[in-house]
């Protein structure tokens, strides 16, 4: 049996979870509400404020789902109870970010400003200190969504192994080459 499977997720107070005939899954909370299609075949019991989910057979494809529904409904009850927060940093010179309502401005040292369009279901938020790498703070109830913005905004300049410019999540730990060596 699965391990992650067969653990029951704990609802907290203010926590809702509905499922309709076709295996859609809604749960709703004080952050707000998110859905989620769950294959049709597993099965969805919530009882006393516990959330389990029942796979049919022993099939290598069942307990694949098993463990996957699992977690992700695990996520959605997080998301709308605590919510998820992502912050990335810009390590270079004159790399900038700003923030007007959810349009993102980056100068990542090409030629000409990136304008990078945030979804509307998260929040954004950038902060430039003296003598402090510029930061740029993602918040959502969507733990998919909210990674893969991040994900995509990392993507627009990776940290390079040798200098470590680029854009990083602040918790990441870039590993520098050592480059050429010295002459003779």
């Amino acid at each position: 049996m699965s391990r992650i499977g067969k653990s029951p997720i704990k609802l907290a107070s203010g926590v809702t979870v509905t499922v309709s005939p076709s295996n859609e899954v809604t749960v709703k909370g004080p952050k707000g509400e998110l859905k989620k299609n769950i294959d049709r075949d597993m099965k969805i019991d919530v009882k006393d404020g516990v959330l389990t989910i029942v796979r049919p057979t022993e099939q290598i494809r069942h307990k694949a789902l098993h463990g996957l529904y699992r977690s992700l409904l695990a996520n959605m009850v997080l998301g709308v109870t605590d919510g998820f927060k992502k912050q990335l940093e810009l390590v270079g010179v004159g790399y900038k970010a700003t923030n007007n309502g959810q349009l993102l401005d980056l100068a990542l040292g090409y030629s000409h400003n990136i304008v990078f369009e945030i979804p509307k279901e998260l929040k954004v938020a950038t902060l430039t200190e003296k003598g402090q790498n510029p930061k740029i703070m993602l918040e959502g109830i969507d733990n998919q969504l909210l990674g893969q913005v991040a994900a995509k905004i990392r993507g627009l300049r990776k940290p390079e192994p040798y200098k470590g410019k680029g854009v990083r999540y602040s918790d990441e730990v870039v590993r520098k080459k050592a480059g050429k060596s010295a002459g003779k």
